[in-house]
């Protein structure tokens, strides 16, 4: 392999790295809210949702926080050093309470609700709890803290899907949007806390995902990721005429509408993802070839006390079916677990043997983190100690910059669709795109501006992040 590049765990440590709502100016006279952003991709769509409907009521963004009236933080739970950071970021606002104490501080999302009306005894620079089903309440509940009370609203639906809220684009490049399509999670894996702070699965209506990607054409964005907990579980029921909508002919319905709009979805779960769902992104150009199948472990006896619910073995067919079906080209990535619960160092091995075997373009990769309330926590041991998890992911990130890099070389010398979302971060001279693959793409601009256009790039060489390559249209 020629010139590759190491991903480091810092640069992996940024997907939890804040994002800061830009500026949505209506009025100097309105209150002006500051919005950060933390976690996954369902944060990051929420948060759009939440501004959304606070701008409906009058009120404007700031990107400068000493203009706010109001900050609000969409926090993630996921991990133990998520919650951290959010807590760490809580006390940098002392200053500003201090000096202007009519400013309100709110928590929305998963961290709101696990701790629920813990948070204001813990810390009592919070004025507002809201749980991620609450986001239509957030106008009454600044009112009341206007009243001088504290507000709270964490209560989980089993129907809010904010489908009929148009979202107000924030952490775009105006090329790609994320498009949620449905909320929450049955699968009750024991690690995880998403299942008590997003609820059970509820599927959103067919007709205004498909107009709401209609209208980000019209738009101009030129790409869409379809998100959800589990998308692969999506199920609409069209109660006027007892029809239902699998996702797969969600996926279908999606890219007929618009041949020219570019489709991503994420997460898949291993037990779900079918050969239908395959076949439909097989059969349209404009669907990526590109799936991430969260894997946790390589075996079994771990993904039993994960509650996986589906074998190594089971796991291993599913990835054949998409090289099958998809071929060799199409990205798998992947998300996994080190040091679970008793895991031995023969059980880490086969997570190493399964990385072997699929041979993935990118993962997620992240030491067990035990998280309070969940099964894993009520009923098992987290008895590997630390060191010995830090140096099993060590081992795990080491592996996948190996595949990553040999899965670019693979394809050096091939001519790729592009498509073009702006400069590249190191040079204003090259553009940077992905591929259909979920690769990104540098090349050469040759004094073309070329941003939300599909361009044919020749790839020429690689690292273990990125394409390199030079315009052939």
């Amino acid at each position: 392999m020629q010139d590759l590049k190491v991903i480091t765990p810092e640069e992996l440590k940024g997907l939890d790295e804040p994002r800061i709502t830009p500026s949505q100016n209506q009025s100097e006279f309105s209150k002006k809210i500051y919005l950060e952003s933390y976690g996954c991709q369902m944060n990051f769509a929420d948060s759009e949702v939440v501004t959304s409907i606070l701008m409906e009521q009058g009120y404007s963004t700031t990107s400068n926080i000493q203009d706010a009236d109001t900050i609000l933080l969409n926090t993630c739970a996921i991990r133990e050093n998520a919650e951290q950071k959010i807590r760490n970021r809580l006390q940098s606002f002392k200053p500003l309470k201090a000096k202007n104490p009519h400013i309100t501080v709110g928590i929305l999302g998963c961290m709101a609700e696990r701790l629920k009306t813990k948070l204001l005894e813990e810390e009592k620079i919070v004025d507002l709890i809201a749980g991620p089903d609450a986001y239509r309440d957030l106008p009454r509940l600044l009112e009341e803290i206007e009243d001088g009370n504290k507000a709270v609203n964490v209560f989980l639906s089993r129907e809010e899907t904010y489908g009929n809220i148009e979202p107000v684009r924030l952490h775009t490049n105006g090329v790609n949007a994320l498009v949620s399509i449905m909320r929450g999670c049955n699968n009750m894996c024991s690690f995880c806390v998403v299942p008590y702070t997003r609820g059970r699965e509820r599927s959103r209506d067919l007709n205004s995902i498909l107009k709401e990607c209609d209208n980000l054409y019209k738009e101009g964005y030129r790409e869409v990721t379809l998100l959800g907990q589990n998308v692969d579980s999506y199920y609409w029921v069209n109660h006027e005429n007892q029809q239902s909508v699998n996702f797969a002919q969600l996926l279908e319905k999606v890219a007929q509408s618009n041949p020219d709009l570019r489709i991503r979805f994420s997460t898949s779960h291993p037990k779900d993802i079918t050969d239908e769902v395959l076949h439909t992104m097989a059969a349209y150009d404009n669907i990526c070839k590109n799936i991430h199948l969260p894997a946790q472990s390589g075996n079994n006896r771990i993904l039993e006390l994960m509650n996986r619910t589906y074998t190594r073995e089971w796991y291993l067919d599913r990835i054949k079916a998409i090289r099958h079906i998809l071929g060799e080209s199409c990205g798998i990535s992947h998300d996994l677990i080190a040091g679970f619960c008793s895991e031995t160092e023969e059980e880490h091995q086969d997570t190493l043997s399964l990385m072997e075997e699929v041979k993935y373009d990118f993962g997620y990769m992240f030491a067990y983190s035990e998280r309070p309330g969940t099964p894993a926590e009520k009923k098992l041991k987290d008895d590997v100690p630390d060191e010995v998890k830090k140096r099993r992911l060590q081992e795990i990130i080491d592996l996948q910059r190996i595949h990553s890099g040999y899965r670019n070389q693979f394809m050096v010398g091939t001519i790729q669709r592009v498509l073009v979302e702006g400069d590249s971060k190191k040079s204003s001279e090259h553009h940077y795109g992905r591929t259909d693959n979920n690769k990104v793409v540098v090349f050469p601009k040759l004094n073309m501006e070329l941003k939300g256009k599909f361009v044919d790039v020749k790839i020429t060489h690689c690292t273990t992040g990125t394409l390199l390559g030079e315009l052939i249209n």
